[in-house]
């Protein structure tokens, strides 16, 4: 059976790492170097950096960030998201030390692109971002840079669907940094089948485990709530035991050391 991911997820504006809240309200946490390396050896599945200011803002995606997070040497697959605009970004922010990325506002503005970059790096290098929310019995899609909440089209459906894609990033936007907030409704009204990440207000061990044993579900992304302790990944994982994931990252340490005993 494929392992299931555990990904830590870490905020960036204005150059620094946050805590995000419904992507409305923010406390600083530092350099986003600093959550990076302390994710990578507390043993996440995968890192998610996302920069939310570049595409509003039309800046592009943070190279400089990406150069210098490529430079620490990581173990762990590191996914960037934010202002790619580019089959020429996609490919810098690869080199710059990015093995995966996301694209968000491509699917509204160019989806040729996603093609093209799709072409270039392979389908396995692309995640699609879909912040949802329910109302009124209907899934709409949020286009955050104005601020407004449509449905979606079947050209965006069609692409999510195709085999340009690897993964979806199913981010409920409402409740992002409320802890036991995922909507799984979301995930029910999807109108395309496809392996999933669920993020946004997941927070304890027993709803990762429920979201986990979703079919479609391949990774639960989480944010806030790994910042809050030390080692609050390899805590997650261990009530996670049983479930088809990855050992924390002590467990793996043990296992070695008992192999060589034998």
């Amino acid at each position: 059976m494929l392992k299931k991911r555990l990904i830590g997820v870490v905020t960036v504006k204005n150059g620094w790492a946050v805590q995000s809240f419904g992507y409305k309200r923010y406390l600083p946490l530092g350099k986003p170097e600093c959550l990076v390396e302390n994710l990578d050896r507390w043993g996440a599945d995968e890192i998610l950096v996302q920069v939310i200011d570049r595409s509003i803002n039309q800046l592009g995606p943070d190279f400089s960030m990406i150069e210098r997070l490529g430079k620490l040497g990581l173990g762990t697959p590191l996914i960037y998201a934010g202002g790619i605009r580019s089959v020429e970004d996609g490919i810098r922010l690869i080199r710059g030390g990015a093995d995966r990325l996301v694209v968000d506002a491509l699917l509204h503005d160019n989806p040729s692109v996603v093609q093209s970059l799709a072409n270039q790096l392979g389908a396995q290098a692309l995640i699609a971002a879909l912040p949802l929310s329910c109302g009124d019995g209907a899934l709409l899609w949020n286009e955050y840079r104005s601020k407004s909440q449509i449905a979606m089209s079947s050209q965006a459906v069609n692409l999510i669907s195709s085999k340009l894609i690897s993964e979806v990033l199913i981010i409920d936007w409402m409740n992002e940094g409320n802890s036991m907030g995922f909507n799984t409704r979301l995930l029910q009204m999807l109108p395309f089948k496809k392996p999933l990440i669920a993020f946004g207000g997941i927070s304890q061990s027993e709803q990762m485990r429920d979201l986990l044993h979703i079919s479609e579900v391949v990774a639960v992304a989480v944010g806030n709530f790994l910042s809050y302790k030390e080692h609050a990944v390899q805590s997650r994982k261990k009530m996670l035991l049983g479930m088809p994931i990855r050992l924390p990252e002590y467990m793996k340490n043990y296992s070695l050391m008992a192999e060589a005993h034998d």
